[in-house]
């Protein structure tokens, strides 16, 4: 014991030491007028230290860390800047290049991050920050550099796959992110703001949150974001979110920011929908997504619930669940016997609060798959299987061999009235409508309510026109069409 009091005894004095030193200059600052200390904790408030958390200190990040950065890569955009238009706009915070700033075209438009999830080169990435490139560089931590082939993209999830050919790559692993639990540790692993192979720490601070921002790209967006507090910034989109043991729980996506920079708030793409993806996306080069063929209002809105009142005329109450305003034709919500009216409330252990609980626990799902859905009508509530179809109302997986001239290339097409002939001076034209992000058309800057004139070098004046040239064709298109200021512009693509 006296021993022990020995070796103690320096530690002690060194203590006693240090806590005259801090007390002498607390009261050496209370005594100075000058100057600014606004960063110590003022006076005459309730703030104290705290202790800590010794399983928190006990957490080891090295490991993970050490294991996550070799897997996760930078990606250099090259875009082709007269194509691009609005699918990044929304997305521009993380490029953290301001329009009227763009660099040369030898140099990168956009900068984000990807996972390796093969050792074969295979890469995971979100769709934004892929857009509109002619060109996608691909850098490891080691700093070697690669030429990526973009695989396929989905604009619904914001998720891309890019290949790399190499062999014996790290990788990650998904983990089940349906096991995540709020609070527990989670890293971030990225590039942010062009440092390479940073690491935050932060904790899951909540899940199925979703920030209605992937509506500005899809008409039938998935958002059930892992929102966590690591810090995010432009460049990390694409990197790993991953737990204590290294394993990828989700693909960082987005940040809630007035400023564009980190504030606290960071989603990320739930691993199981990542894989999901990728997995349709290596085997059919598109996403097979089931759809329950039903029309909905969001009950927990409280705005749409107005809106629809008034143009309606009905006395709908906001709540928890999704009303149906319209049952499909053909559908799978049809055949099971749902009728408009009705409130879905749960689909197979998913309570569904609001309409983006109902497009994760369906979209996650495939054509053919099978979901079991409560709902209420006349208050009383019922239970059914629903079989989901595609949305051209099959069961069966499509491949891109079976995709229309519509679905390939991202637009559908109205006749163009006489009216707006004469007005344009057009002897052709039809008008795009809902055009997708990030596809075909919308890469050569067509966005919904142009005017295209003419594909390749014949005049249009219908769907089935455009159905016509393009039905069995292979190689570049030139489309002529007509902007929001009158332009004619001529650009071109090739079909997939």
């Amino acid at each position: 014991m006296n021993n022990i009091l020995k070796k103690m005894l320096p530690y002690a004095f060194v203590g006693i030491i240090s806590g005259a030193t801090t007390f002498g200059a607390i009261s050496y600052f209370d005594q100075q007028q000058n100057g600014d200390f606004s960063y110590f904790a003022p006076k005459n408030t309730e703030s104290r230290f705290v202790s800590i958390n010794a399983s928190a200190v006990g957490d080891d990040f090295v490991q993970a860390s050490k294991m996550t950065v070799p897997a996760v890569v930078s990606i250099k955009n090259y875009a082709d800047r007269s194509n691009r238009r609005s699918e990044q706009d929304m997305f521009d915070m993380f490029f953290g290049i301001p329009r009227q700033q763009q660099p040369p075209q030898n140099m990168p438009s956009g900068m984000g991050s990807g996972v390796i999830i093969s050792p074969d080169g295979y890469i995971i990435s979100n769709n934004h920050v892929i857009a509109g490139a002619s060109k996608l560089e691909v850098v490891l931590s080691n700093k070697k550099s690669y030429v990526a082939n973009l695989v396929g993209t989905d604009p619904t999830t914001d998720i891309a796959l890019l290949k790399i050919e190499d062999k014996g790559l790290p990788y990650l692993n998904f983990a089940n992110s349906d096991n995540v639990e709020v609070g527990q540790w989670v890293l971030a692993v990225g590039n942010p703001m062009g440092l390479n192979s940073t690491v935050t720490a932060g904790i899951v601070s909540a899940k199925g949150r979703s920030i209605d921002l992937l509506s500005q790209q899809s008409r039938t967006p998935i958002e059930s974001f892992i929102q966590t507090d690591a810090a995010i910034n432009p460049g990390n989109s694409g990197g790993a979110l991953v737990n204590t043991n290294g394993e990828l729980i989700g693909i960082n996506s987005a940040i809630s920011s007035k400023t564009g920079y980190y504030e606290g708030y960071g989603f990320a793409v739930p691993a199981n929908l990542a894989r999901k993806v990728v997995e349709d996306i290596k085997q059919f080069g598109l996403v097979q997504r089931g759809f329950l063929g039903v029309k909905s209002l969001d009950l927990s809105d409280t705005r749409q619930v107005t809106a629809y009142n008034q143009q309606n005329r009905t006395n709908l109450k906001s709540g928890d669940g999704v009303y149906l305003t319209e049952v499909v034709a053909n559908g799978g919500a049809e055949a099971a016997g749902l009728r408009t009216g009705d409130i879905i409330t749960k689909v197979d252990n998913t309570t569904i609060s609001n309409y983006y609980d109902l497009s994760f626990a369906v979209g996650s799902k495939r054509p053919g798959d099978k979901v079991l859905v409560t709902y209420l009508r006349n208050g009383k509530a019922n239970t059914v299987n629903v079989t989901l179809r595609d949305e051209k109302g099959g069961t069966t997986f499509r491949s891109k061999a079976d995709l229309t001239v519509s679905e390939k290339i991202g637009a559908d097409f109205e006749p163009l009235s006489e009216r707006l002939k004469v007005n344009y001076g057009l002897n052709s034209g039809v008008i795009a409508k809902n055009v997708v992000a990030g596809s075909e058309m919308a890469k050569i800057g067509i966005v919904d309510n142009y005017i295209v004139i003419e594909v390749n070098g014949k005049p249009v004046n219908s769907q089935k026109d455009v159905e016509r040239i393009l039905q069995s064709y292979k190689g570049n298109v030139q489309v002529r069409y007509v902007d929001e200021i009158g332009r004619i512009t001529t650009r071109g693509f090739k079909m997939p």
